[in-house]
């Protein structure tokens, strides 16, 4: 009964250390979303199918769900609640199984989805410099100014959008009167092979980055139902 009580206290410590750590990361990641939404206010999506996709709302969304799941087990750790402990770790399941899903789909139908991405981009340079779009507007400026890129495919993606022959002002080598029309004067390369370009050139770190985040939900699964477990043997040894 001792080493068991033991055992039970050990795992109880290193489950509630772990879900502290958990939760102040999850108050981190909020404090970026609200920083962004609040320095960064003007730059929205380049979608125009989620305009409320912002790294903002993901960073806001991201840190509120890791404080509530850290909360939880934080909570279940320090009462020795075994039903606690038991919706702790049933809800980090459900998202590591929602991140392996999402991660088999996007290598499965990636074609399709570079497809969608292009023409959901090309729809949303139509609201480019429209009213109620100057997010959309920001963040086209930023990216090809960035990126040293003009339009998704082509600089011609912009044609259709001014009906003539003429980019916006971010996609010109230098700024001048004559820019905007004079083809020469422009960036040659597309924005979206640039983007790609970098995000290639980056997959080890986003890899990582990946790997770290399964890593800690694997143990934070793996200290929840040991805990679980050590809950209730404890429970049915002083019955």
């Amino acid at each position: 009964m001792g080493v068991a009580q033991g055992c039970l206290q050990c795992v109880k410590y290193l489950m509630f250390v772990f879900n502290l750590i958990f939760w102040l990361g999850g108050c981190g990641i909020l404090g970026v979303g609200v920083w962004l939404a609040v320095t960064q206010g003007h730059f929205a999506t380049l979608s125009s199918t989620f305009p409320s996709l912002t790294a903002a709302t993901l960073f806001m969304v991201m840190g509120s769900v890791i404080m509530v799941i850290g909360f939880i087990g934080c909570l279940g750790a320090v009462t020795e609640h075994r039903w606690l402990l038991l919706s702790f770790f049933v809800i980090l399941l459900i998202i590591f199984l929602l991140e392996v899903i999402t991660g088999v789909l996007f290598l499965a139908y990636r074609e399709k989805l570079d497809r969608y991405a292009q023409e959901d981009l090309r729809k949303g340079l139509k609201l480019y410099n429209t009213t109620d779009n100057l997010g959309l507007t920001n963040a086209w400026d930023i990216v090809q100014n960035d990126f040293r890129c003009c339009g998704v495919l082509n600089f011609t993606d912009w044609f259709e959008v001014y009906n003539s022959t003429k980019v916006p002002s971010s996609c010109c080598l230098e700024l001048s009167k004559e820019c905007q029309q004079t083809e020469s004067m422009w960036w040659g390369n597309p924005c979206y092979e640039k983007v790609k370009t970098w995000l290639k050139e980056n997959i080890s770190s986003v890899g990582i980055f990946g790997l770290c985040i399964a890593f800690i939900q694997i143990l934070g699964l793996l200290f929840s139902m040991v805990m679980y477990c050590q809950v209730v043997k404890s429970e049915k040894m002083y019955e």
